[in-house]
């Protein structure tokens, strides 16, 4: 048998709803962002498929280029 009461054990909840605050992300300058390497490598790839005709290189970059895509518009 427990002999906690059930207003005990709703005094002592540490939880406060009211002091939640919503996440707030950081500002970061352009110049501080990593650099996109499946952007560079797709932009490499495609050159290289259109000069050599190689179809490799260009299916690797329409791979890559919506991977690139994806991490700008998430912020890595």
């Amino acid at each position: 048998m427990s002999s906690h009461n059930n207003n005990s054990a709703s005094a002592n909840d540490p939880r406060q709803p009211l002091a939640a605050k919503p996440f707030v992300a950081p500002m970061v300058s352009p110049q501080d962002l990593p650099v996109d390497y499946s952007g560079f490598i797709a932009v490499i790839l495609g050159v290289a498929g259109v000069m050599f005709r190689y179809k490799l290189c260009s299916a690797c970059s329409h791979i890559l280029c919506p991977i690139s895509l994806k991490h700008e518009e998430y912020g890595k």
